[in-house]
């Protein structure tokens, strides 16, 4: 079977996914700064979660070629 261009992209936006969401990165934003009365943290998890939603559905709606 032929790995599908869509395949790789998946496969690799849920590689990028592990890195955003792990130790290394999270502790960058684990401080008391606040945007908004919000912790960084907290902003960090929402925007990277919703980014890694939009892409994702974008490359699934994506005809390939």
């Amino acid at each position: 079977m032929r790995p599908t261009l869509k395949g790789q992209r998946l496969a690799a936006l849920f590689l990028l996914g592990c890195l955003l969401f792990n130790y290394p990165l999270l502790s960058l934003f684990a401080g008391y700064t606040r945007i908004w009365g919000i912790p960084l943290l907290y902003v960090y998890l929402f925007l990277a979660w919703g980014l890694l939603i939009a892409a994702m559905a974008l490359m699934v709606e994506r005809k390939d070629p």
